[in-house]
């Protein structure tokens, strides 16, 4: 069973070789994208030296739009998706595998232990897991999660990835309406998250306002 995983990523030059090489420790994975979403730094030129094969934006696009130009390229029977600045925690996705390969679930999205230090108040979260229990009538713990596993057939079927910050929030509606399975794998990631501060609080904003729009789509159908 060949395995591919994509990282979107916007300039992550700290930390997407870290990423990248503890993926390929793991000699697990047939193949590594990284779609380069107009990064200002040396992202791309990192990402390459770890062994990733490169795609890339002139301008930032967001992540979904990352999602989506990977779609073509790969080939796996298991996509993995990862955030670009896991390090060498990025690793641990092997454990969203085992109920792939299982036959258990047909999507497995990584549950994080609570951040060290907080960061802001669960407003965004909250929202993304309400509006995703009322569409569906499913709780997921971690709604927001950037770490998961899918069949190829799941993949397929919920391209395209929705733009801006609704992208996981789209994606999880979509899996369930669809009817496939998903299951939760608690797993030690760490990566970087917004803090209570200025920058904090206008990401989380637009945060919100992006999930709130993508919830209201979905819920007339878009």
């Amino acid at each position: 069973m060949m395995i591919s995983v994509i990282i979107p990523a916007y300039n992550a030059g700290k930390k997407i070789h870290e990423t990248v090489q503890a993926i390929k420790n793991t000699r697990l994975i047939d193949e590594i994208f990284v779609v380069d979403d107009g990064s200002k730094d040396d992202t791309a030129d990192q990402a390459a030296s770890a062994g990733a094969k490169i795609l890339r934006h002139h301008k930032n696009l967001g992540k979904g739009s990352a999602l989506n130009t990977a779609a073509g390229q790969v080939q796996g029977d298991v996509i993995v998706l990862l955030d670009a600045d896991l390090g060498e925690s990025a690793q641990k996705f092997t454990r969203l595998l085992s109920p792939i390969f299982a036959n258990e679930a047909d999507v497995t999205l990584a549950k994080f232990p609570p951040p060290p230090v907080p960061g802001g108040f669960g407003l965004v979260k909250k929202l993304a897991a309400a509006g995703t229990w009322r569409l569906t009538g499913r709780k997921i713990s971690c709604p927001l999660s950037g770490q998961r596993a899918m069949t190829k057939q799941v993949f397929t079927s919920i391209l395209p990835f929705a733009r801006g910050y609704g992208v996981e929030v789209a994606a999880n509606v979509d899996i369930l309406k669809n009817g496939w399975r998903l299951k939760e794998v608690e797993i030690e990631m760490v990566h970087d998250f917004s803090r209570r501060d200025f920058a904090g609080f206008m990401h989380r904003g637009r945060q919100f306002y992006d999930i709130f729009r993508t919830l209201v789509q979905k819920s007339l159908g878009e």
